[in-house]
């Protein structure tokens, strides 16, 4: 995958797989301690200790069509590729969180890419699911709950169009706030 954004979306269709209500997605730029970091967290059914144990194994999949599971392990690999690391933990009936960790200033670090298009796509595909993302670097933070647009559109469906529009447009805007167009 090209940038993280990417991966992102993929450990979050994880989520909704797990029968999530609500994720939560978090991202920290940390220059002066040379980390990036990323949370993924949910409600979904969680895992238990083995299955935990077993999720950046690409040949371990829940799934019963396609029998690899690739997102949490190249997630893995390149979190160490980049001097970082992953780390799961999770808990049946409670839910589940992901944790990447990567030297922010590494070569080989995937650009985070447009997470406004991430969180468009996951809005519009899953509009009965709440996200949240919390942006955070040194200029400052950012954060998107879909339970604050519900409340303001009124009877309009969060994944209408025009919403799905401002939903863009309102992150992009946002990361320029704090992160120079959404982008590193």
């Amino acid at each position: 995958m090209e940038d993280l954004s990417l991966y992102i979306l993929d450990i979050v269709q994880n989520s909704i797989s797990a029968s999530a209500t609500l994720v939560e997605i978090f991202v920290k730029e940390d220059q002066e301690n040379d980390k990036l970091i990323l949370i993924i967290r949910d409600n979904g059914k969680g895992m238990d200790p083995q299955s935990v144990g077993r999720v950046t194994d690409p040949f371990y999949t829940t799934r019963t069509t396609r029998k690899v599971g690739l997102g949490l392990s190249l997630l893995d690999a390149v979190a160490k590729a980049c001097g970082g690391r992953v780390v799961i933990s999770s808990r049946p009936g409670v839910g589940t969180e992901v944790r990447a960790e990567f030297g922010y200033g590494h070569i080989d670090r995937p650009p985070l890419g447009k997470m406004e298009d991430t969180i468009s796509v996951l809005v519009t595909c899953n509009p009965t699911i709440d996200f949240v993302y919390t942006h955070i670097s040194s200029k400052g933070s950012f954060e998107f709950d879909t339970r604050d647009v519900r409340q303001r559109i009124g009877d309009l469906s969060i994944d209408h169009p025009y919403v799905i529009a401002w939903i863009t447009d309102y992150v992009r805007e946002g990361l320029d706030g704090i992160c120079g167009g959404g982008k590193e």
